[in-house]
């Protein structure tokens, strides 16, 4: 089966995936319901969750636009015109 992506692209796509979602993760936690808890506010859900999936988005980004090394072959290899 034949992909538009190569298997590198394919794989940090996945590999950024499970990333936003360990970030995503960090950031759930207990309600704060009727009694106020104020573990909603820590670092982890605050800080450190969001910062990771970002970095997760912006790994993402950068897995979809990797130029493959095989097109960079074939460019070398046509003749200009």
């Amino acid at each position: 089966m034949k992909y538009t992506l190569p298997k590198l692209n394919l794989w940090c796509i996945g590999i950024a995936t499970i990333i936003i979602i360990t970030g995503f993760a960090l950031m759930t936690g207990a309600s704060s319901g009727e009694v106020y808890n104020p573990d909603i506010f820590s670092t982890r859900r605050i800080t450190v969750g969001p910062m990771i999936a970002l970095f997760g988005f912006v790994a993402l980004i950068v897995a979809i636009l990797l130029p493959s090394k095989n097109k960079k072959e074939e460019n070398k290899e046509k003749p200009a015109k």
